[in-house]
């Protein structure tokens, strides 16, 4: 939404308008109260955007890393990584007997009761991964702060669209009556 879907329809304006009412930050770790620029103002400040903005680059990120073609292209890194490090390696020492030999690298041994994944909780900011037993699990948030954080947001920017809604049904309404010609 663009800065002109705010503006109010010209016509005659209420002299006094009620205040607007203040609102916490949903950033996770701010959390300020702050009085909202435009009705659906998520974030206090600049700083608050630009984190949150950071934490979705993350998430998206650690979603890419957990679906095949990310899981592929990290191994084809580790093998580059790896053919790499070997041929420093040799090339270390071939230039002379002083060359320190590095520990062989290795795949952790899998842990056998480890069954579940991690997930990234779903709220703004916040960088907690939690375990989740399988993939169809519904679980978003590590902890009920996050979940009612972002559901009073949701239920608020709900109830906006709705009343903006039905304003605009009232006002076509009006608009579209036939003209009295009594």
């Amino acid at each position: 939404m663009g800065p002109t879907s705010f503006q109010q329809p010209s016509g005659p304006r209420p002299e006094a308008r009620p205040p607007r009412r203040t609102r916490r930050c949903l950033l996770k770790g701010c959390e300020r109260p702050f009085t909202p620029s435009c009705p659906q103002a998520r974030y206090c400040s600049d700083a608050c955007r630009q984190a949150a903005r950071r934490w979705r680059r993350w998430q998206a990120s650690q979603r890419y890393r957990a679906s095949a073609h990310g899981k592929e292209r990290r191994r084809q890194q580790h093998r580059r990584y790896r053919q790499c490090r070997r041929a420093r390696l040799t090339t270390m020492r071939r230039s002379g007997p002083t060359a320190t030999t590095a520990a062989r690298e290795g795949q952790r041994p899998a842990v056998a009761d480890e069954i579940f994944s991690m997930r990234p909780c779903a709220r703004p900011g916040c960088y907690a991964v939690f375990p989740i037993r399988h993939k169809h699990a519904q679980q978003r948030f590590c902890s009920s702060l996050c979940r009612l954080a972002l559901r009073r947001v949701l239920d608020r920017e709900a109830r906006y669209r709705q009343r903006r809604r039905r304003w605009r049904r009232q006002h076509l309404r009006a608009w579209h009556r036939a003209p009295d010609t009594s």
